[in-house]
């Protein structure tokens, strides 16, 4: 048995879309031709319970594009598993808040890119209303709601318009992450480059937010105020490295196992769960060796002689990758930025 603990799961039910986002790093739209069937999904349900999973969220795609997500829910909640749903909203109709409750769904996170104007570039035309819509149906309806957005050179800068918009609703969480160019995002000329010390100074102002307003694990590392940039005012809230083949893993369609689901590249699959057990692949003492083998000495750049490197360990692997290779060195660190913003990836 490995010494790791299983405690959080990101799974791509489906690739099925109603979108075909230039951003998009699993390049979503179409679902596989041999994607996990229900009874390949509901057995997968039962050992990441078996296994320790406390959460997972699920994701597409677009999740409500696959007729029997429901049943996939419902095997892992009736197993004391929580769940959340990733949507972009678009398809999304009131009908559905009955059975998110009846499932015990834990929380719904809607992905909204920015205003209306930069939303509908990325997604088309109706899709902000749309995805406003859901989140008023689900707030409505009792279900706990929080915005994912993503962002590029060209939606960071309009965050204090963003921020206003969603002060008009009762959300719980607003969650900002970078974009990373892999899939789509990578093959289309997306900027995907921004400040992240504007975007850490603008979580800094709106501290008092009524929401949790924070950054994901792809943006940082230990400037100031690190303790309460990541959706938690507690002040304790550092950053501790990347968390995947630790306490996560990622699982697509096909049942293709990473550390995590961003890690979207054939170089991070430790097995598929069509020819080895899940248990047998987490418990894989080769398995997920960037992370599970990590020494400070593997650090490259400026995180090497960083003095917090052993802690954040060079940051998000998956953004390292796709942005310029090295996995444990990170090419937009806050903190180097700050000190010199001419520094390139």
């Amino acid at each position: 048995m490995s010494s790791f603990k299983l405690r959080s799961c990101v799974w791509e039910i489906t690739l099925a879309c109603c979108f075909s986002c230039k951003y998009c790093g699993s390049r979503a739209g179409k679902a596989r031709e041999n994607e996990l069937s229900l009874e390949e999904c509901l057995a997968l349900a039962d050992r990441l319970a078996e296994l320790g999973c406390r959460r997972v969220s699920m994701i597409g795609g677009e999740v409500f594009m696959r007729h029997d997500w429901a049943k996939i829910v419902e095997r892992l909640t009736s197993r004391g598993v929580r769940v959340c749903i990733i949507t972009n909203g678009f398809l999304f109709k009131p009908v559905l808040v009955s059975e998110l409750v009846r499932l015990n769904v834990e929380s719904v996170a809607v992905s909204v890119d920015g205003i209306e104007q930069v939303h509908d570039k990325y997604r088309q035309k109706g899709s902000f209303v749309r995805a406003m819509h859901a989140i008023d149906a689900l707030t409505q309806g009792g279900i706990p709601v929080s915005v994912i957005t993503t962002l590029n050179s060209e939606n960071a800068p309009l965050l204090e318009r963003m921020y206003d918009v969603l002060c008009t609703k009762q959300i719980g969480a607003w969650q900002l992450q970078a974009c990373s160019p892999m899939g789509n995002a990578g093959e289309s000329g997306l900027d995907y480059r921004f400040d992240p010390n504007e975007v850490i100074a603008f979580v800094e102002r709106h501290s008092d937010a009524p929401f949790l307003l924070g950054i994901a694990d792809n943006i940082g590392y230990f400037t100031e105020g690190e303790g309460s940039l990541r959706g938690n005012r507690s002040g304790r809230a550092v950053f501790g490295g990347c968390s995947a083949g630790l306490s996560t893993i990622g699982i697509d369609s096909v049942g293709n196992v990473r550390g995590c689901e961003s890690m979207y590249d054939e170089r991070f699959i430790e097995g598929n769960v069509r020819e080895r057990s899940l248990a047998d692949i987490w418990n894989d003492e080769n398995a997920f060796s960037y992370n599970r083998r990590f020494t400070p000495e593997l650090l490259t750049g400026e995180c090497a002689a960083c003095p917090h490197g052993r802690y954040c360990a060079g940051g998000c692997r998956s953004y390292n990758y796709f942005v310029h290779g090295k996995l444990h060195e990170s090419p937009r660190c806050a903190r180097v930025l700050k000190n010199n913003p001419n520094v390139n990836e």
